[in-house]
């Protein structure tokens, strides 16, 4: 597959989760809830994640912002539901290297969430993409 596809192919994985976003909501029952934004572009979330024996049981999000910020919260909640905690952070320092330029040298399956590397070219989208995975951070270490 050419770049230019495959750069194709990754704007459209990113404005599919941004029209269609997954996990958008509430979490019923108890949960962590974390309030996060980005000051310099307006971005803000609140991610709401509920885990059980060290594991990541529901993770949703509500708020608004830019296309980049809100597929990559739909993306890290579908990532990272289902996952223990340790690997739910191990994602996160994988993606931050990513947002940073660096090889991936994880065997982590980051599936639709590598649609998000080329941001890594655009230093002030940088923080947009970031934005679910420090609350999300923050929030299990919360939890912890």
């Amino acid at each position: 597959m050419s770049l230019n596809n495959l750069d194709t192919l990754y704007r459209q994985v990113i404005m599919d989760h941004y029209k269609n976003p997954r996990n958008r909501g509430i979490v019923d029952g108890d949960a962590v809830s974390v309030d996060m934004n980005n000051p310099t572009c307006g971005d803000r979330i609140r991610l709401q994640l509920k885990v059980e024996d060290g594991t990541v049981i529901d993770a949703k999000f509500e708020g608004e912002g830019c296309s980049i910020s809100m597929s990559s919260a739909s993306m890290m909640t579908q990532a990272v539901k289902g996952k223990n905690i340790n690997d739910a952070l191990k994602m996160s320092e994988v993606f931050s290297d990513m947002m940073l330029g660096k090889d991936l040298d994880s065997d982590l399956d980051l599936g639709d969430i590598e649609a998000l590397q080329g941001v890594s070219k655009f230093p002030a989208r940088i923080k947009c993409a970031t934005l679910a995975w420090k609350a999300m951070e923050k929030g299990v270490k919360e939890e912890d």
